[in-house]
């Protein structure tokens, strides 16, 4: 059987309970999946309610006034609030695979009651749970009584040689909780026992315990983009120089030091301005490293600012910049596309999923020296190229619009629940035949 039976029969309508710790687009990160999901299956009028934790409660209600009843809150624990204060005084990876994994699984085993409570008093007859996106994460959702989606994952990120910028005993943790993830799922069975498992990309499903591989599969990018939000500018015309931004943390698997130290290559050779939106741990060691450069005036650190100011920014930009090495999805990368800005970026993780060779630069992630030089290169030929970078621009908006709006996932999402509803009481064999008739 595919999974827990319990579905009312072949031909119901799905109605979905969407299970995820967080749901924010203020958040962002991994709780914009499930916020995004949501949004737009209403909006199609799909039957779909959401249970996330609390925290985001005010905003949710905010944002979805008309349906307040559809959302379902769990509480903050003391040992969710232990975890999160532990938690800032760890490395960010340490941090997710030791105390972070420990709080998911309290507000996991708390939303694993309210979901049965829920699905007995509600009759929903499909779970899905889209995050966390990590393929070694056991899930708490099992033993629910109706199939349960998990996915899409995508993970599975190492850094590039040379990169590594993490300590002796974090990659040895890391390395150990990655090794017994198929002990950890056998004795959580939530993947092992679903009926249907989504995967980014073929780097995910290696990275899948091997117990679960053996799973129903499908390929289903777990990002995507507001296309009304992040609009296509007008004028791709050089205007006051070249306007190169940035988007994200300002930690050290990102790079910026080596968008900065291409930028000093620069001086003297083409007149341009590089945009620093975000925050971080790195800022001040960041603002030094641009008055030793000499970038003063070539560099502008414009801190987190919301949604809309950076869609704006976007638009005024000529290219996007990510020299991240460590990127498993980059939902920035997708909303330059959709802003019509060509995007240069490291060939490797998520950022080379997205980025087609008719939409940007992909740099392979030699040494940082050969990094640098020719990120620099890639930057000096996007100025002198406007009319080819304009052609960039449209056709990873293009892209964006045909695969990665959110609308356009919903509609894909909502087929794949009548999917696997409909095939809940049959064989995996015909959840196949029928997924593949979606042409997915």
């Amino acid at each position: 059987m595919i999974a827990e039976t319990g579905a009312k029969g072949r031909n119901d309508v799905a109605k979905i309970l969407i299970v995820a710790e967080h749901a924010s687009a203020q958040f962002g990160g991994e709780a914009l999946i499930p916020y995004q999901y949501f949004k737009c299956l209403r909006e199609i009028g799909a039957d779909v309610h959401m249970l996330v934790h609390a925290r985001t409660r005010d905003e949710l209600q905010k944002a979805f006034p008309n349906d307040v009843d559809r959302l379902h809150f769990v509480s903050d624990s003391l040992l969710n609030k232990c975890c999160a204060k532990i938690g800032q005084y760890m490395p960010n990876r340490l941090a997710v695979f030791t105390v972070g994994t420990l709080s998911h699984f309290e507000t996991q085993i708390r939303q694993r009651r309210i979901a049965r409570f829920l699905i007995h008093s509600q009759h929903f007859n499909l779970v899905h749970e889209p995050i966390p996106v990590s393929p070694k994460l056991p899930s708490m959702m099992f033993g629910l009584s109706v199939p349960v989606i998990i996915g899409p994952m995508n993970g599975g990120m190492d850094y590039p040689p040379n990169y590594d910028v993490t300590s002796r005993f974090e990659r040895v943790t890391v390395a150990f909780m990655r090794w017994s993830a198929g002990l950890w799922n056998k004795l959580i069975p939530g993947k092992l026992n679903a009926a249907l498992i989504l995967v980014a990309n073929q780097r995910t499903y290696n990275a899948l315990p091997s117990n679960i591989q053996p799973k129903i599969m499908l390929e289903f990018a777990e990002n995507g983009v507001d296309i009304d939000r992040f609009g296509q500018k007008e004028d791709t015309r050089i205007r006051d120089g070249l306007n190169i931004i940035y988007v994200g943390r300002l930690v050290d698997w990102k790079r910026v030091d080596l968008l900065l130290k291409a930028g000093s290559e620069l001086i003297g050779k083409l007149n341009f301005k590089i945009h620093v939106v975000g925050d971080g741990v790195l800022r001040g060691h960041l603002e030094d490293q641009v008055k030793d450069l000499s970038l003063t005036h070539h560099v502008r650190f414009h801190g987190w600012l919301p949604q809309f100011e950076t869609a704006k920014l976007l638009r005024n930009a000529d290219i996007m910049v990510l020299p991240s090495m460590r990127e498993c999805g980059g939902a920035v990368v997708l909303e330059a596309m959709a802003s019509g800005l060509p995007v240069i970026a490291v060939n490797w993780g998520g950022p080379a999923d997205y980025i087609a060779t008719d939409a940007g630069i992909l740099i392979p992630p030699d040494s940082p020296n050969k990094f640098v030089s020719e990120l620099a290169n890639s930057i000096m030929w996007m100025a002198v190229n406007p009319d080819l970078r304009s052609k960039m621009g449209t056709a990873g908006r293009n892209r964006a619009q045909r695969v990665y709006d959110w609308r356009v996932k919903a509609g894909i999402l909502a087929k794949i629940y009548q999917a696997v509803v409909n095939c809940s009481n049959t064989d995996l064999e015909a959840l196949k035949m029928t997924l593949d008739a979606l042409k997915i």
